[in-house]
């Protein structure tokens, strides 16, 4: 691989951060500095000599700066092939300067949309010119190193610093490859932008950030994280998370962002699904009753609360194996006390909203659906039968119908007194889940009689409605929607249990 010393430069740039040691290096290397509008004048001012890209191209920047560097004098000298016999010599008759290195950092088009901006300033934020020298520099490799993002600018100086400017085809491949990332990103970026009601059926996804796992689901597999972690998350203490850990995690988020604002509430989760949820007066009573829903699994589960944890509450988690637990805040000796297990993981969980679209593989493509954000309510409820549910009884229909929302279909909910007595989950037929449901509850000691339940999705037939009468349940929730729906009414109508009806199916695959 031909080594390349670099004897010239075309530098322009959004970022000016950390440019100043690269700009002084590069004029001890003796190399020449080519440069525009605002880094030329940086330039100039930390009294480095530069030559403007106006008096290579005879031409002014022109339309308010959205013209400067877009010139057949500029881009030949980036683009020659400096092994091409015909190249060199149209350099030669055109009077074409030969450049080795173009560093740039492109407008933040991004980080412009995120600060809500009027449409004309976001506009004005897509970058031509830099995006155009990147694209340039980078095909041109061979010849040409292309820095094409400040992120870049240390690993580039330390480059400098360490070859005394020059660079490997390697090290300019390896540049190329971090431009062609950035270019990508930026024009996903754009697209988005202008296809934000999704009217052209087309996926662009482009995560800067990624994380290489332990493993994936099992040993055997890779395992990837490609997001913006820190952005919902502030990390206390413990181990990596791994890709398990992840997904109950983004459950358990998910989940508790029902409860944000409300009462006390803690929710354990085993396998995406809540084991334990309760809601109090205070979070120590929330922690016990929602352990007390499920101990067994609550064993090496995610653990999640919607206040602050206290010490009480921090003592009595303190007692249990569990991998990850996260809040809003942690008291500065509840943090001590959970800190005393140095693997286990503790987050605090920044007020952020969760994306407004799921995506997941499917096939050979994907699937790509709107987040559901319906939240069953009070003023949503139609009541069906002649008995008619009562103000306790109503709410915990809403606490049980939001465990419903995110437990995995089909699914059944048990809830009474805003404790989760218990759920069927993940099963192939209803019944199934109601029953899985009632078994778990007695066997944990829980008396059903006065319960709730709630159901995904319809009811197909009356069956679950007299199972759930027998095991002294006396409200339901479900959305309704089948053509036998007036079976389960006339049960309910003969053996006084309340039904409501929402008309929102919230299956979970």
């Amino acid at each position: 691989m031909s080594n390349k010393s670099i004897s010239s430069a075309l530098i322009s740039v959004f970022s000016k951060d950390g440019l100043a040691p690269i700009v002084q290096k590069l004029n001890d290397l003796n190399v020449t500095i080519y440069s525009t509008g605002g880094t030329e004048k940086f330039i100039k001012d930390l009294g480095i000599d530069v030559v403007p890209v106006e008096d290579v191209t005879s031409y002014p920047s022109i339309l308010g700066g959205r013209v400067k560097t877009l010139h057949p004098k500029v881009f030949g000298g980036i683009l020659n092939r400096q092994d091409h016999e015909g190249d060199v010599a149209e350099l030669k008759e055109f009077e074409i300067p030969q450049i080795d290195l173009v560093i740039v950092d492109l407008y933040p088009f991004e980080k412009t949309v995120a600060s809500g901006a009027s449409n004309q300033d976001i506009i004005e934020k897509i970058d031509i010119g830099g995006i155009s020298l990147i694209r340039a520099a980078a095909k041109n490799y061979a010849d040409v190193t292309c820095v094409s993002s400040v992120d870049d600018y240390a690993e580039f100086l330390e480059l400098l610093a360490t070859k005394n400017g020059e660079t490997s085809e390697e090290d300019r491949k390896q540049f190329a490859a971090k431009a062609f990332n950035v270019s990508s990103h930026y024009d996903a970026a754009i697209f988005n932008y202008f296809n934000k009601n999704q009217d052209i059926p087309t996926l662009k996804i482009s995560e800067q950030k990624g994380k290489v796992l332990r493993y994936g689901e099992n040993p055997h597999q890779k395992g990837f994280f490609f997001g913006d972690f820190d952005a919902i998350f502030k990390k206390l203490h413990g181990k990596e998370l791994s890709y398990n850990n992840l997904l109950d995690v983004d459950a358990a988020v998910n989940l508790m962002l029902e409860f944000k604002n409300d009462a006390p509430t803690f929710a354990v989760l085993k396998h995406n699904n809540a084991c334990g949820l309760a809601q109090r007066d205070t979070l120590h009573q929330a922690y016990l009753d929602a352990l007390a829903g499920d101990p067994v699994s609550a064993f090496g589960g995610v653990l999640i609360s919607n206040s602050e944890i206290d010490v009480a509450t921090a003592e009595e988690i303190h007692k249990l194996f569990c991998e990850v637990v996260i809040a809003p805040s942690f008291s500065p000796e509840a943090l001590d006390i959970l800190k005393g297990k140095k693997n286990r993981i503790l987050l605090i969980l920044n007020d952020i909203e969760m994306p407004e679209t799921n995506i997941r593989t499917c096939l050979n493509g994907v699937l790509v659906q709107d987040r559901n954000n319906v939240t069953d309510t009070l003023e949503d409820l139609k009541a069906v039968t002649k008995t008619t549910a009562t103000s306790n009884e109503l709410d915990d229909l809403i606490f049980a119908s939001k465990i419903c929302k995110h437990t995995k279909s089909n699914t059944i909910v048990l809830v009474k007194d805003k404790q989760l007595c218990a759920s069927g989950t993940g099963q192939t037929s209803r019944v199934d889940a109601l029953n899985q449901a009632i078994h778990k509850a007695k066997s944990f000691k829980f008396d059903l009689k006065g319960s709730v339940m709630a159901s995904d999705a319809f009811f197909p037939f009356p069956d679950c409605v007299e199972i759930a009468d027998k095991a002294g349940i006396t409200a339901v929730i479900q959305p309704g929607g089948s053509i036998k729906d007036q079976l389960s009414i006339d049960y309910c109508n003969d053996n006084n249990i309340a039904m409501v009806m929402t008309g929102t199916r919230h299956f979970k695959h």
